[in-house]
């Protein structure tokens, strides 16, 4: 029960929640950066311009956040694998915390918040450190909805806990290296409607198997904080 009234207050205080554009992305308790990899990263994510799509590449817009975590002499990814849902192309999938873009968001970098508050519990405008943004990119396949998606790194405390909402059916967090590590390549079969087969590149995190944008998203991510980070 405590646990439960402490989301709440921060709920209710985050600017998020009171419909504010937060004015600022760092607090105290996040701003004091010691780990060397986090410090690595975002100077890389600095130095690296992130790809903007045309305004008119999509229809619509989503934002995604990768959480990241110091843990155990290790940094975390979080993880999240989507509620099961009739219609949802995304049904079931791994992915990170995100949705689409509403009005009432001052930017893409207040809807991965909000997303991300909405969906997993963890404030990220209210107790997180923005490190940068990676390059937007949309689907590949013209059997996925036009979208246009922002991807958002941010370092969050490491007692943060995730809190998965109806939209989530389970939360993970996953050792950055175990992705690095070659072992964790993979691929992925779809098969089609029409009785085909489609193998995809993805990623083995403990089991689950992350393929689509989010391995293109991840892919992104690895390999810059591969050269970020690599003496």
């Amino acid at each position: 029960m405590a646990e439960s009234c402490r989301i709440v207050r921060e709920v209710i205080t985050s600017p998020l929640a009171a419909g504010k554009p937060p004015r600022e992305w760092t607090t105290p308790s996040a701003r004091a950066v010691t780990d060397p990899r986090i410090q690595a990263l975002e100077a890389a994510l600095a130095s690296h311009p992130p790809f903007r799509a045309p305004p008119d590449a999509a229809s619509s817009r989503a934002a995604v956040a990768l959480l990241l975590r110091v843990a155990g002499g290790g940094l975390e990814l979080l993880l999240i694998r989507r509620a099961e849902r009739e219609g949802d192309p995304w049904s079931g999938h791994m992915a990170l915390p995100g949705g689409r873009h509403q009005a009432g968001d001052a930017d893409m970098r207040a809807t991965a918040a909000r997303e991300t508050l909405e969906e997993v519990a963890i404030d990220v405008a209210g107790g997180g450190r923005l490190l940068g943004e990676l390059d937007e990119l949309a689907p590949r396949s013209a059997r996925i909805p036009s979208i246009v998606v922002s991807p958002f790194v941010f370092h969050v405390p490491s007692g943060a806990q995730a809190h998965p909402n109806h939209e989530v059916q389970e939360a993970v967090w996953v050792a950055v290296d175990e992705l690095l590590h070659p072992g964790a390549a993979t691929e992925y079969l779809h098969e089609l409607a029409e009785g085909s087969t489609l193998a995809f590149p993805a990623f083995d995190a403990r089991g689950y198997v992350v393929w689509g944008m989010t391995h293109r998203i991840l892919t992104g991510f690895l390999e810059l904080y591969a050269q970020a980070v690599t003496p």
